[in-house]
């Protein structure tokens, strides 16, 4: 189970680095990493998700992608900082977190998630 979320991370981080690579690509060697993101995040998302509930696993993919590249553009990129998309990101993290917790008790249970 552990290794599994492991994958789903490891997805999460490149769908980080092909969509900000999509925005900022501009040679063969940045495109062709963004390609390689591309693919093996979601090659990462369809292994990782075969033994994990397909909405939360889903939600957790794209939660990450979300906040991260906002984060990272802001940070790194210097787009201007803004106190709504903050705590509109904060609240997606809320959301993902409550869904991770619900699916992790419900498991526990022996229900389906």
């Amino acid at each position: 189970m552990k290794r599994d979320w492991s994958i789903i991370f490891l997805a999460g981080i490149l769908e980080i680095g092909w969509v900000i690579g999509l925005n900022h690509s501009y040679n063969w060697w940045t495109w062709g990493l963004t390609l390689f993101a591309i693919y093996f995040s979601m090659h990462l998302l369809i292994i990782g998700s075969k033994r994990l509930p397909v909405g939360t696993t889903y939600a957790v993919f794209t939660g990450m992608g979300t906040s991260g590249t906002v984060i990272l553009e802001i940070l790194v990129f210097g787009e201007a900082f803004q106190l709504t998309k903050v705590l509109l990101i904060l609240l997606l993290v809320c959301g993902v977190i409550g869904l991770l917790t619900i699916t992790g008790s419900n498991e526990k249970e022996g229900g389906q998630a």
